[in-house]
């Protein structure tokens, strides 16, 4: 189990204290869901979705950014 897991209600990594997924939460992640991009997608777009309600002042664009805006594209 990775230290770098969110902390309730701010949404700032407890192993770093960056902005959650902080870059090694990342790059564990895409390593972990390397054979299934879209599990991963659609874990962060859940979290993207909790977030929102703790993070009300922060910008919609910001919070996409830093939970889904960061994955590689899917598309071919």
């Amino acid at each position: 189990m990775s230290v770098h897991q969110p902390m309730a209600r701010t949404w700032m990594c407890a192993g770093c204290s960056s902005p959650w997924p902080c870059p090694t939460r990342r790059r564990q992640m895409l390593a972990q869901y390397a054979d299934a991009p879209v599990s991963l997608a659609l874990l962060l777009g859940s979290a993207l979705v909790e977030a929102t309600a703790d993070l009300r002042a922060v910008q919609a664009g910001d919070l996409y950014d830093q939970f889904v805006g960061w994955l590689p594209s899917m598309s071919q």
